[in-house]
């Protein structure tokens, strides 16, 4: 397990077009090799990023979203690595529209994002984005339902900085002991092995990549990790798995 707990640099809005592929382990060194001439690791190497996210006790937003449409959003509370109680995380509004990711988020300390989601803090932030969270807040009333955590590894375009391809492998949840400071342990999500590649990218992808994908196969999924675990652990019940 990684613990080390890694301060990021801090960008809080993003406006991107967000593509994922689910790949065979055989296929990722491949693709990895393929990739090399084009693309750079970025300095964090493999590391584990760990996300609570936040649903009305119905599921709501989840449930929407995975009806598809044109327009959904959801609240959800990340770090990387392992953070103590006085680190800063991220709370971050996602938002999807026609195809288009908008990703608004600030920076606090965990203790007062737990508070703030427990219902019992504030947000000191006084800026827009807190406004935005705070509005999304009032009005579905959510809470921590599911931590989801991953190891990645991130590349990004060597001419092209903005283009980034990531790379999630043992993916893992848990919906108990909700709190990021207990770290990234869970049950597998994908016991198979497969991982998730993402293309994040600001307009079109080069046409090198075009190819990549096409002389592999790799076609575009609409998979979602919380998804996922809302259809294939929730409803069956599989809830709890550690408790």
């Amino acid at each position: 397990m990684i613990r080390r707990y890694y301060k990021v640099k801090y960008q809080a809005v993003f406006q991107r077009y967000e593509k994922k592929y689910l790949i065979r382990q055989s296929m990722y060194e491949q693709i990895l090799r393929e990739l090399s001439p084009y693309m750079q690791r970025d300095q964090y190497g493999l590391h584990t990023i760990t996300s609570l996210y936040c649903d009305t006790d119905d599921y709501a937003l989840i449930r929407a979203s995975l009806q598809k449409p044109v327009f959904k959003e959801k609240l959800r509370l990340r770090c990387y690595g392992q953070p103590a109680m006085e680190d800063e995380v991220y709370l971050e509004l996602k938002k999807k529209f026609n195809g288009v990711v908008y990703k608004r988020r600030i920076s606090l300390p965990l203790y007062d994002a737990e508070e703030y989601l427990q219902g019992t803090g504030s947000i000191r932030d006084r800026g827009q984005i807190a406004e935005e969270i705070e509005w999304f807040v009032s009005r579905y009333r959510p809470s921590p339902k599911l931590l989801l955590a991953y190891d990645r590894i991130a590349l990004y375009g060597t001419d092209d900085p903005q283009l980034r391809i990531t790379f999630d492998q043992n993916v893992r949840w848990r919906d108990h002991d909700l709190n990021l400071s207990r770290g990234s342990y869970g049950t597998p999500l994908m016991p198979g092995g497969d991982i998730l590649m993402e293309i994040k990218a600001f307009a079109a992808v080069p046409l090198w990549l075009s190819g990549i994908l096409s002389v592999n196969r790799l076609y575009p999924t609409s998979f979602s990790k919380y998804g996922t675990w809302y259809q294939d652990c929730y409803l069956r019940g599989e809830g709890r798995r550690y408790a």
